[in-house]
């Protein structure tokens, strides 16, 4: 296995479609890195410079300390694992698992004996004879994996491999990939737009927007200290939520919403920190699991809001309660101990312990 170093790396298209701009990530020999963000952020774009099947317009990329930007693909020893699967058809699982160690000219034995290895890792034994059309989904995912497994790379990159799956079957072979990862002790670039598989796989995130990177830190790093509103936003489902207003000073620092029907006592352990914004135009923040059905409404560090329920969204063990302050729409998270006491007009509390603010231009984390 091996290190990716990625300096200042972009990707120019020309008249003036930039669509990466000075991507740095240094991937540690062994890790499993998830790029992930909105559509068209760069993330596919950046993976296929790393395995050399886009030019790179500006910057280095470094495999095991060596620069590979004019290496064609193989010879970067990586191996891609693509969303469609790109099996061939007319050949059986164990044809295709083996046609790259063929077209190498590797040596039958050692070909049928990294094949069979891959299958039993992967749980295709008993389908090596079939041809794709015969399997499903998830177990073309599995010949596809086994396909880069037994090229034995320095490096595996994944490209939205999962998109294609229904649910469950996501969720059996996120688990089955992560699991992989462990076995093989594989340095894994992966590439998808869900927020949950990164979340769940990853030894580390990068979070991408129009190309550009915006904070790159291991999963629960992004959810509770993000450095920005938009990675605030994208990490947590459902999506935090936000409201625009100001700090102002009277015998102590509080926020005021925008339409004003937000009024709180910022907690004492942000009032020195936040302090010298006052005046100032900021986002507030607060995650849905965050808000709750009010029990006690003199409780410190809450404040009630003053709104009636939309819709809620059953979940099985939570629910979705959809409600609008200021005309904006907000998301609140309640556990099923919660549940029975459920109404359009149930009081809601705000957790002011776990609120962030975010600057209202640069939306940078206060």
């Amino acid at each position: 296995m091996a290190d990716v170093t990625l300096k200042n790396i972009c990707k120019d298209y020309g008249k003036g479609n930039r669509a990466v701009t000075n991507v740095n990530i240094a991937i540690r020999n062994k890790e499993f890195v998830v790029l992930v963000g909105p559509s068209g952020c760069g993330k596919s774009t950046t993976l296929r410079m790393i395995a050399g099947l886009e030019e790179i317009s500006e910057g280095e990329l470094l495999i095991d300390g060596k620069v590979v930007n004019a290496l064609p693909p193989k010879e970067r020893d990586i191996a891609m694992v693509f969303q469609n699967y790109a099996l061939y058809p007319h050949m059986s699982v164990h044809e295709n698992i083996a046609f790259g160690l063929q077209i190498r000219k590797l040596p039958k034995d050692e070909i049928q004996a990294r094949v069979h290895t891959a299958a039993k890792i992967l749980g295709l034994e008993e389908f090596l004879q079939r041809k794709p059309k015969e399997l499903s989904g998830g177990q073309r995912q599995r010949v596809a994996l086994g396909r880069a497994i037994v090229r034995q790379p320095k490096v595996f990159l994944f490209d939205e491999p999962l998109s294609n799956l229904d649910a469950k079957l996501r969720v059996q072979m996120r688990t089955e990939i992560s699991k992989l990862h462990k076995k093989l002790d594989a340095t894994i670039v992966y590439v998808t737009h869900d927020q949950v598989e990164a979340m769940t796989m990853g030894d580390r995130i990068v979070v991408m927007n129009k190309g550009i990177v915006q904070q790159v830190a291991p999963p629960m790093e992004l959810y509770r200290t993000p450095i920005n509103k938009f990675v605030a936003g994208f990490i947590g489902s459902p999506a935090m939520n936000f409201l625009p207003g100001m700090f102002i000073r009277n015998d102590r620092l509080h926020f005021l919403s925008e339409k004003e029907s937000l009024n709180f006592v910022v907690p004492p352990q942000d009032e020195l920190r936040l302090m010298k914004y006052e005046g100032r135009k900021v986002w507030l923040g607060i995650r849905p699991e965050d808000i709750h059905i009010s029990m006690h409404h003199a409780e410190k560090e809450r404040v009630i809001v003053k709104t009636k329920i939309d819709l809620f969204e059953p979940m099985g063990n939570e629910t979705f309660a959809h409600f609008t302050v200021e005309e904006t729409q907000f998301t609140a998270r309640i556990s099923s101990q919660e549940n029975f006491s459920l109404q359009a007009d149930s009081p809601l509390s705000i957790d002011l312990s776990k609120t962030f603010y975010f600057d209202f231009v640069n939306e940078e984390r206060l």
